[in-house]
């Protein structure tokens, strides 16, 4: 199969061939903009894109477009990258139903399949809500819901853990594999983090630029990965370490075996490697006092007497459960939201005493949580020049999406054109709500490499995001959200090696055995310095 876009002279689909076998768990992966999402929505009519098409997709023995109407919706489920845009209904109950509505499932039947399903994903406690009182997690949390209640063959999901915090994304991504054991069913997967996700797989399909180079068991992918280092940086962190320390034999893939490989292999004389402790400045950038926040005046308090201060010319990573109130605390920084009590000021100055959009004028900047948010032209291109940015000095490369609309980017696309328009205001404080959603692991550590050259220049970056091994690799201090506020805080050495669940998956795979490891070049620095034990 291949396939091209309307406005492109490559194709974004070349010469693409594969079958997965009934009751599979296949897993896709590859870099931002490598195919994933168009291959993804090959496998489901409706949402088939329009361009030149080669080949043909069969389900069950059968072409795509022979299926009737019924089948081609209730039999292939799709979970979509970004939640907004699969929710129809205004209520939570109503969302869940509205799939068997359309099928004239039995009134009976949908009430019955509707709180079953509910029970199943916990949306007890939410079920009577509206879907604009959700948090992005939860909003991907009733898309699964609302397409598996229609009890579907063949599920495919898009980056469907995105949103969610590592506790709720663990959690879904073993509900997947239990519905895989459990009730056979089918499951096409594309995800940028693997950590949990591999493991679960039979299979592991890696994408470039268009085509497929890889599918094959995800051991055998990953041995064979070992000269593409761009693939091999987003692969669980057991395999990266075995990788790294040039281990010989069949690849580990879960925190477990990690740790059979380290404590066979490995001496632990050396417990510890040298860090210093980072130094910051005594002013302070942002500062939140007893800050209180509610959306309204009969619902509860979001922010419960928020206090927080992050210093100049430092990275500062707030992590915690979807629903906390992270997000809220960051527009309320950005001046978006007023808190009814509390005191908010960025660099020394309350934020009311910022008159005529003075904030916003390289003082502060946002990256919003829904990038599509700060879209407003038709290209890429009349983007930048609306922004102000060069596109040739900018500190990553995203020179060939300037013809594409906005909106035929894929995630990853979107999140760093969204960042260069930000980037363009040269704000001292910038504020970013889930920057690495939708990029693969090389484009972390660019963006890693991004925030750091700022941090060098003086900015201070202050960072709500899920993703733990991104906060372990760049912060100099992380906290953790719970309740409205901000409970610990901490450099990530310390901050991940206390904590049980928030915590990366080395410092998981050398606790007890290693002090204080939380990324995969520590942990290979102390294999290394230990040397290996004699056999």
């Amino acid at each position: 199969m291949t396939f091209t876009y309307p406005t492109s002279a490559a194709p974004a689909l070349e010469g693409i061939g594969m079958t997965i076998e009934k009751g599979e768990f296949a897993v896709l992966c590859g870099a931002t903009g490598s195919g994933k999402s168009t291959l993804l929505r090959m496998f489901k009519r409706e949402l088939t894109p329009l361009g030149s098409l080669s080949g043909w997709v069969m389900f069950s023995g059968r072409p795509l477009e022979e299926l009737d109407d019924r089948t081609s919706a209730s039999a292939i489920g799709f979970v979509m990258q970004h939640p907004e845009q699969q929710i129809v209904t205004d209520k939570v109950w109503h969302e869940i139903a509205f799939g068997l509505e359309n099928l004239h499932v039995p009134k009976d039947d949908i009430a019955r399949r509707v709180a079953e399903m509910a029970s199943y994903f916990g949306i007890g406690p939410w079920y009577d809500k509206d879907v604009s009182e959700l948090s992005g997690g939860q909003k991907q949390l009733l898309n699964l819901t609302a397409v598996l209640v229609m009890q579907p063959e063949l599920l495919i999901l898009d980056e469907p853990t995105a949103q969610l915090d590592p506790i709720a994304a663990a959690d879904f991504i073993a509900t997947l594999k239990r519905l895989n054991q459990d009730f056979g069913l089918t499951i096409i997967i594309a995800e940028h983090r693997l950590e949990d996700v591999i493991p679960a797989g039979d299979r592991l399909i890696v994408m470039d630029k268009g085509r497929i180079i890889a599918n094959d068991r995800p051991d055998k992918v990953i041995a064979g990965l070992r000269g593409r280092a761009d693939i091999l940086c987003g692969m669980p962190a057991a395999s990266r370490l075995f990788a790294e320390l040039d281990g010989e034999g069949s690849s580990p893939l879960t925190v477990r075996e990690g740790r059979r490989y380290i404590e066979s292999t490995y001496k632990n004389d050396i417990r510890k490697a040298e860090t210093a402790e980072p130094e910051h400045s005594d002013e302070t950038a942002l500062e939140f006092r007893e800050v209180f926040f509610r959306y309204s005046r009969e619902s509860r308090d979001i922010l419960k007497a928020l206090d927080l201060k992050v210093y100049k010319g430092e990275i500062f990573c707030i992590l915690g459960g979807n629903g906390s109130g992270k997000t809220t605390s960051l527009s309320t920084a950005a001046g978006l939201l007023k808190p009814y009590s509390g005191t908010i000021k960025v660099f020394g100055k309350k934020l009311k005493e910022y008159r005529n959009r003075s904030l916003y004028r390289n003082c502060l900047a946002m990256l919003p949580q829904d990038v599509q948010t700060v879209f407003l032209k038709n290209t890429v291109r009349e983007e930048l020049r609306d922004s102000g940015a060069d596109p040739e000095k900018l500190p990553f490369d995203i020179t060939h999406l300037l013809d594409k609309h906005p909106y035929d980017l894929s995630g990853g696309e979107q999140q760093l054109t969204a960042l260069a328009k930000v980037l363009a205001a040269e704000p001292e404080l910038l504020l970013l709500d889930e920057p690495t959603k939708g990029l693969d692991a090389g484009a972390k550590l660019n963006i890693i490499g991004v925030l750091k050259k700022l941090r060098s220049n003086g900015v201070t970056v202050v960072v709500v995001t899920h993703d733990v091994e991104f906060s372990a690799l760049c912060a100099d201090r992380c906290g953790m959200f719970f309740d409205g506020r901000i409970v610990s805080s901490g450099t990530p050495e310390r901050f991940f090696s206390e904590s049980s669940f928030y915590t990366t998956a080395v410092s998981r795979m050398t606790r007890g055995f290693y002090d204080n490891t939380v990324t995969v070049e520590a942990a290979a620095e102390l294999c290394r310095k230990n040397g290996r034990r004699l056999s």
